[in-house]
């Protein structure tokens, strides 16, 4: 608890309603953003005239900004989707995804997860060619960029147009010369970006899907239908009874067209694929480069046990990520796993209090303890990480006025010392409870009678346990070495 989410996308080509089923898509991965929402939908699979792109979002829930009869004015078989947390840019409707740019000959629209280190200056770049910024979001910038490629290369947005530089006179040869101009112009384009970033990309008539060189940031590939799905979890292809495929390689672009799906290597892979993933962000159910997230955290829980026994007479795990990983610790260490925590899971996000205390305060709305499982109990807790503390020392407190005799905080990530600048919103530095403090002296703060943190080294043996070929992570926040 402390880390907040990036962002959630969807892309879906050749599906009747894909508006509709990107809700459903967006609403499974309605964890990693709860800030905005948005759907962009092309009303035709093949370009031609009348055409175009529609776009609708706004601030709050999947839920909150989508009824029932938005879907009337959202029909075709392409689309893409968002949901955001922000981490670059500000919480309003103008940094909202997708984003659209409208051309008098067509359209393109980009929805991204991830955050680039570099956007300030490709924004500055972009500006003296005389682009506008609507937002104050580094995935504008991004779109910005391919589209001004694409115009260098003497394209003209609008699949089905004849551009300038055509020779047939068939349409067909047309619509496949302006793509391969505007895959041209998107491979330029993220060879000059730097971070982290996947992306969903439409036109009239095409979907692409990019993942970074490093692989920070998920994105998997299915099937749904006659037609395909891009995800950033594997859950949202079972939200709509799709085909998980796979996974999108790190420095891989995918182009699906009308009889059209390929795979083009942009840049060799490097990867660099967030550990918190497996941690904290990703669902569960979902399978990430080869890992079964629970899987993951049940043997993160193992070897934890191993790494940090304490006796005590139960084991719980903090809501909802801790859990996974508090049965493992339980099935190693042999002591009973209990819930001994319930989660309100009907409460807002706490950023809404205005001021810091009320903020933690909110810890007690959110969660709450069964007495009935920890009255008089030494008590093992499991949290994911400790990030500013604040939230640990508030769960501690809960555990005590519930009648726990003894609490032993656990943790399933080691010590966060540094701040990500690649996606995840992270306090600086100086907030960041171990990069003051030793160990013990967190333990104080927090008011447990022993703490303890996986090993970074276990982090990753628990990783590899479950896929051998698992290899590559970034472990900036723990050791302040980045990818990129």
């Amino acid at each position: 608890m402390g880390f907040q989410d990036e962002c959630g996308v969807v892309g879906i080509y050749g599906a009747t309603n894909a508006a509709r089923l990107c809700y459903f898509s967006l609403t499974s991965l309605q964890h990693r953003g709860q800030e905005s929402a948005g759907i962009a939908v092309s009303n035709n699979t093949y370009a031609g005239s009348g055409s175009k792109i529609k776009l609708h979002k706004g601030m709050g829930l999947v839920s909150d900004v989508f009824k029932a009869e938005d879907f009337d004015a959202l029909a075709g078989q392409i689309a893409i989707a968002h949901a955001r947390y922000a981490t670059a840019g500000g919480r309003t409707i103008e940094n909202a995804q997708p984003f659209l740019n409208t051309f008098k000959l067509g359209s393109i629209a980009l929805a991204h997860n991830g955050q680039l280190v570099n956007h300030d200056e490709l924004k500055a770049m972009l500006e003296d060619y005389g682009c506008t910024f609507s937002s104050t979001s580094d995935s504008e910038v991004i779109l910005k960029l391919i589209v001004r490629k694409f115009i260098e290369n003497g394209g003209k947005p609008g699949s089905g147009r004849r551009s300038e530089a055509a020779q047939s006179s068939d349409i067909d040869n047309q619509v496949q010369y302006d793509k391969e101009l505007l895959v041209k112009a998107i491979i330029q384009a993220v060879k000059e970006i730097r971070g982290s970033f996947s992306l969903c990309i439409m036109t009239e008539d095409i979907l692409i899907g990019v993942r970074d060189p490093n692989g920070i940031r998920p994105l998997c590939l299915g099937k749904i239908g006659n037609g395909h799905i891009l995800a950033s979890e594997s859950c949202a292809i079972d939200a709509v009874n799709g085909e998980f495929l796979r996974d999108v390689a790190p420095g891989e672009l995918v182009v699906i067209g009308k009889n059209d799906l390929r795979s083009i290597k942009y840049a060799e892979e490097a990867k660099q694929a967030c550990i918190f993933e497996y941690v904290y962000f990703a669902r569960p159910d979902s399978v990430i480069d080869g890992i079964a997230v629970q899987k993951a955290r049940y043997r993160m829980g193992e070897v934890l046990a191993n790494e940090s026994a304490v006796q005590a007479d139960v084991v719980i795990g903090v809501p909802d990520s801790g859990i996974g990983a508090a049965m493992g610790y339980a099935r190693a260490s042999g002591i009973p796993y209990v819930t001994g925590i319930i989660k309100n899971k009907y409460i807002g996000r706490t950023f809404i209090a205005p001021t810091q205390a009320e903020r933690e305060s909110m810890v007690f709305v959110k969660l709450n303890a069964i007495k009935s499982d920890l009255a008089g109990k030494r008590v093992i807790v499991i949290d994911d990480s400790i990030v500013r503390g604040t939230t640990s020392r508030r769960l501690v407190q809960i555990l005590r006025r519930a009648g726990a005799s003894e609490v032993h905080f656990r943790v399933s990530s080691p010590p966060v010392k540094f701040p990500c600048y690649l996606g995840i919103d992270t306090p600086s530095k100086n907030e960041l409870i171990s990069s003051e403090h030793d160990v013990d002296e967190i333990c104080r703060e927090i008011g447990a009678d022993s703490l303890a943190f996986i090993s970074l080294e276990g982090m990753i043996e628990a990783l590899r346990s479950c896929n051998p070929q698992a290899d590559g992570f970034c472990e900036g926040c723990f050791c302040g070495r980045y990818p990129v």
